[in-house]
């Protein structure tokens, strides 16, 4: 890696890439060493495309897995800008939520107060919030930095109101909605409903969403209304992610980020507009003009 020559630096380069993440210990103690910043960015370099390679290979395994393990698909975006994150510890802050949520919600409530309850215990007790100072953040679209710093944008904060949700049995669901991911309650029970995660739980009908595609001038169809597979809130995420990147102006990690898109491109597109790429109205009005 020190040789002068760019030839012989970039077929090692890839001889090392080769060798897989394995060796990403040795590269790090060779940065710790290294009195040289120019030596240290070639190595910082090699360490980031190691760990892209093994994050592009998990990714695509877990879709050829069926792709049905949400928490997984959001833990393997986080680990491109935060590889050192563990599924584990992950787990652990979903567990302790999990607990909370349990004590409030009781399976013989009325829905509309099931939703009460986990408002209660995300948004009062522990305070979850949207990120509306700095809504493009790379950590926006990070599932473990919005566990611990309980500010996210939709689609991350709908994420784990509905894994908790889902843990308590209830028939909550992601929606692909244009510029702003909500969640559906779809049971037996009480007619279909939707929960704006963004806006602290607020409880919004089909006429609410009817009006919101009204406003976009788009037509309705069945993606704005259903439910969707966790394979396409992956792909929202990453896209989301994207676009952070092109905010900052930082294009080479935006080009990484559509890279893993790719491991993801040939299932059904629900993309059309529906990334989080206009900020929602923060005050949570019914005038959701985004």
């Amino acid at each position: 890696m020190d040789d002068e020559d760019p030839d012989v630096v970039a077929h090692v380069h890839g001889r090392i890439v080769e060798l897989g993440e394995t060796i990403t210990p040795f590269l790090e103690e060779a940065w710790e060493e290294s009195m040289d910043p120019d030596h240290q960015k070639k190595l910082e370099d090699l360490i980031h495309d190691l760990q892209f390679e093994a994050l592009h290979r998990r990714l695509k395994e877990w879709k050829e897995e069926g792709a049905q393990d949400l928490l997984k698909g959001m833990w393997l975006v986080n680990t491109y800008q935060y590889p050192d994150v563990r599924m584990e510890d992950v787990m652990k802050i979903i567990g302790e939520l999990h607990y909370e949520v349990w004590v409030q919600v009781k399976p013989d409530m009325h829905p509309y107060d099931q939703v009460k309850a986990m408002n209660h215990v995300l948004f009062k007790l522990q305070h979850f919030s949207a990120n509306t100072k700095n809504f493009h953040a790379p950590t926006n679209s990070m599932l473990y930095q919005v566990l611990e710093s309980k500010r996210g944008n939709p689609l991350t904060l709908c994420v784990i109101y509905m894994t908790l949700a889902q843990r308590m049995g209830l028939p909550v669901y992601g929606v692909n909605l244009p510029n702003l991911f909500i969640l559906t309650y779809k049971g037996d029970v009480v007619p279909q409903f939707y929960i704006n995660v963004y806006n602290r739980g607020l409880i919004l009908t089909k006429n609410d969403i009817d009006n919101y595609i009204l406003q976009l001038n788009l037509n309705p169809v069945d993606i704005f209304y259903e439910p969707c597979a966790p394979i396409d809130i992956v792909r929202r995420a990453l896209r989301n992610l994207s676009m952070s990147y092109e905010k900052l102006n930082d294009p080479e990690k935006a080009v990484e980020i559509e890279k893993l898109l790719e491991v993801l491109s040939d299932e059904p597109a629900q993309d059309a507009d529906d990334k989080d790429s206009e900020e929602p109205d923060p005050d949570g009005s019914e005038d959701w003009d985004q």
